[in-house]
């Protein structure tokens, strides 16, 4: 919600003088974790406090002399990219001592730290917490001990802490993602790809097993992002009798004519009594019962490598940023916080509470609690587990309700990775749910000529790790064609629209309903859902390929920052898609590490540029001699790449080179990334379910009728929840000329950018800062709040 200007609280306002704060990594690494410290590093710097680095984690605290050091603003330069953690993590026994956690305290009073920034799993975050609790007492013990001057306990009475949960696992409960989890995910979906096409030469079946110790949420969400066959996860471990289930399902997949089989195992993976479930013994199961070849592969410690995400890096970004905001809030009676995401806004959580609910899900298991286990994961990992079952597991034909009503899916706009993940969801749960599937080619251009065919289960197999579009996309709006699309919908009695598309899917979706008055043929459900490498539809805050592009967007850019590194002193000018829509700019930039991001959404002017370029003449004299610039191809008619290119060649002449580089179509192209491949999934999964609802709720007298604003509506994803808003009711919200939201919550984010790289700006605070509480997940859950 808006606040009123007197009430809004900027961060220009809290200070940092005379704060210390000191930064730690902790337990197993995980990518991002150096987003995340470099993010604390340089807004502490910022904000006007001291910071410190403190090596090897508690160990590092315990042992103190160089372990803890001063960090300055480039001393963080070049970690964005770089997965683990810089400053190093170790497990330590001696901070779980008294002795130990006495040593730390001596150690962080001589420096005059009181603000611990913990990045870590639970382990470490519960270890921080009883740190500040002892925290006085162990202050008293030194001044008795003669180690510390008696006034030094009233100095640095209270020790603040701020966690953040570093970990693959995604263990942690209050938060939708912990830093790394993304970027593992990344890394086990690269591995399936590559094992799909050789099981496919082959005709083998493969044992994946991945890691995520108690937890299968990394099992899981590979398994559905790429269309597994089985997964094994020990939050609801199979029925007794699964083996027989399994190798017929196998067996059946087989028969319909697939080459290959995928099952993933989590390492945690346990039967109805608790006995665990190995890789090995799937494999000695599937070759005993059925004869295939199986291989199992061992993922390993591959997961916790390699660069991170787009989406890690900007989550830990964002951490590290209200980290340090928490840290300049907080108050001696302000218990420990978490800051966290839930859905895509930052949140601060109680660390107590969300400790306690973590050990809760490990006692619900223990106790063979398993329904209990997979609620307290939280909303995301049920809709995950929900979705997957849907999906995988195909009912025999007599077990399917019969509906009768014929429902047409198809692709406007242009090709976005994920789209085929989308489409298979729709198919997939449409035969479900007991109708019939029509899929379009080509968009309204196909659906006019006649190019409508029924399409199966088997047809979309496999369809989820194909970037682009299977099926075909067009951007002609139905418009001119209404009278051919209406005789087309009459003649393979369409029933209701399902609609995967970019903006000119919104488009489309409004001209046919204002062809209701016309046509009753279109008085039928019809859904849109996001599909775009711009995210500018609006209704929704993501769309489904919009990460895929970023990733493609960041890699480029680490390569790019990677050659000027060499070559020192050197500026590049990088123009991304994206229409009028500067998220993929502004995103990118903040991912990347860029100086500057140009785009429409933010006018600027020749002022601006020259601030720009004397920004950089500035940073050319630290030790830092490359500089970044991004600009969405549309911010503005007259300051083209070209006209920036020459203008920062001629200003910089005699300090910087400039160079400048157009990413054009590679940001459309590639194989969707684990979240859109997912986003695509569960997203529709829903609308499908919205559309049977809405054709039982219309269909009278033996045909469907609907008319209203509400059963022509875009899903798209708001703040926390999945909503369903009618077309009509966005079209006060869309500037139809430059083809974006009115209103974009991403342009919140772009104050982060300029802070991380040095520029003075300011930041409206105002909704952080409220300590949330973690919500129990109630067995049922409302209809609007299906979290990602």
């Amino acid at each position: 919600m808006a606040q009123p200007e007197s009430k809004k609280i900027f961060f220009e306002n809290l200070s940092g003088a005379g704060k210390a704060i000191a930064v730690l990594t902790s337990g197993g690494d995980a990518q991002g974790m150096n987003a995340a410290v470099r993010a604390v590093v340089r807004m502490g710097l910022y904000v006007g406090a001291k910071v410190y680095f403190i090596h090897e984690g508690y160990q590092g605290m315990v042992d103190g002399g160089e372990n803890i050091v001063e960090a300055s603003w480039e001393s963080v330069s070049s970690m964005l990219q770089v997965g683990g953690t810089v400053i190093g993590s170790a497990r330590c026994k001696e901070f779980r001592t008294h002795e130990g956690r006495l040593k730390a305290a001596h150690n962080l009073v001589q420096q005059g730290i009181t603000n611990l920034c913990v990045i870590g799993g639970d382990g470490s975050l519960t270890g921080a917490n009883l740190f500040r609790e002892e925290w006085s007492g162990l202050l008293t013990e030194l001044v008795e001990q003669g180690l510390i001057e008696a006034d030094a306990v009233q100095k640095y009475s209270a020790l603040h802490i701020v966690g953040m949960v570093g970990s693959i696992d995604n263990d942690f409960c209050g938060t939708d993602m912990t830093i790394g989890t993304d970027s593992a995910l990344h890394r086990i979906i690269e591995v399936v790809d590559a094992i799909m096409t050789t099981a496919q030469s082959h005709q083998r079946t493969f044992v994946l097993e991945v890691m995520g110790r108690h937890c299968g949420y990394l099992a899981l969400v590979s398994a559905l992002a790429c269309g597994a066959d089985w997964v094994l996860i020990p939050e609801m471990p199979p029925e007794d009798g699964w083996e027989d289930k399994m190798c017929e399902k196998l067996s059946a997949t087989r028969s319909r004519g697939t080459r290959l089989n995928i099952i993933i195992v989590a390492e945690g993976a346990i039967d109805r009594h608790g006995k665990p479930i190995t890789s090995g013994i799937v494999k000695d199961l599937v070759v005993k019962c059925l004869g295939f070849d199986t291989r199992v592969t061992i993922l390993g410690h591959v997961q916790r490598g390699g660069t991170p995400s787009a989406f890690d890096r900007i989550l830990a970004s964002r951490m590290g940023v209200e980290a340090v905001l928490a840290l300049l809030e907080t108050t001696a009676n302000t218990p420990a916080c978490v800051v966290s995401l839930c859905g895509n806004q930052s949140v601060r959580l109680p660390l107590m509470e969300c400790v306690q609910m973590t050990q809760e899900v490990q006692r619900a298991m223990d106790g063979k609690r398993f329904e209990e286990a997979v609620r307290l994961r939280g909303r995301s990992f049920e809709n995950n587990l929900r979705t997957y079952k849907l999906l995988a597991h195909r009912k025999p034909e007599s077990e399917l309700p019969v509906s009768n009503f014929n429902v047409a899916v198809l692709n406007v706009g242009a090709p976005a990775a994920g789209m085929n993940a989308a489409v298979r969801s729709a198919v997939r749960v449409g035969i479900s749910e007991g109708h019939k599937m029509f899929a379009v080619s080509d968009g309204f251009e196909g659906f006019y000529k006649g190019q409508i065919k029924e399409i199966k289960w088997a047809d979309v197999g496999g369809w989820t790790g194909q970037g682009g579009t299977l099926l075909g996309t067009k951007r002609t709006l139905p418009g001119k064609h209404v009278d051919k699309i209406a005789e087309q919908m009459r003649l393979h009695n369409i029933n209701a629209l399902l609609i995967v598309g970019g903006f000119e899917a919104f488009e489309s979706l409004l001209q046919l309903y204002e062809a209701r008055a016309t046509h009753e043929d279109f008085c039928i459900p019809m859904c849109m859902l996001p599909a775009t490498i711009s995210n500018n539809v609006p209704g929704t805050d993501l769309s489904i390929g919009a990460d895929t592009a970023l990733n493609a967007i960041v890699e480029t850019c680490d390569r790019i920052k990677q050659s000027a590194s060499g070559t020192k002193r050197r500026v590049f000018i990088i123009e991304t898609m994206g229409g009028y829509c500067g998220y993929l700019a502004s995103v990118g930039g903040l991912a990347a590490g860029a100086d500057a991001a140009y785009i429409y959404e933010e006018p600027f002017d020749i002022r601006d540029l020259q601030a720009n370029v004397e920004h950089l003449t500035e940073k050319m004299k630290t030790s830092i001699q490359r500089g970044l610039v991004l600009r969405n191809e549309n911010c503005n008619e007259n300051y083209t790449t070209d006209f920036i290119y020459q203008l920062y060649s001629e200003e910089g002449r005699g300090v910087f080179d400039s160079r400048k580089n157009v990413l054009g179509h590679m940001q459309q192209g590639g194989a969707p990334s684990p979240f859109d491949r997912n986003f695509g999934t569960k997203i529709t999964a829903k609308a499908m379910q919205w559309v049977s609802k809405k054709l039982v709720e219309t269909y009278r007298q033996g045909r469907v009728f609907a008319n209203t604003e509400d059963t022509c509506c875009l899903l798209g994803m708001r703040r926390r929840a999945l909503v369903f808003q009618p077309v009509v009711q966005l079209k006060g919200e869309t500037d139809f000329v430059h083809r974006i939201p009115k209103e974009q919550w991403w342009l919140k984010l772009r104050p982060l950018m300029k802070i991380l790289a040095k520029y003075k700006t300011s930041y409206d605070v105002s909704d952080s800062g409220q300590l949330m509480h973690v919500v129990r997940n109630r067995p049922k859950e409302s209809d609007a709040s299906v979290a990602i």
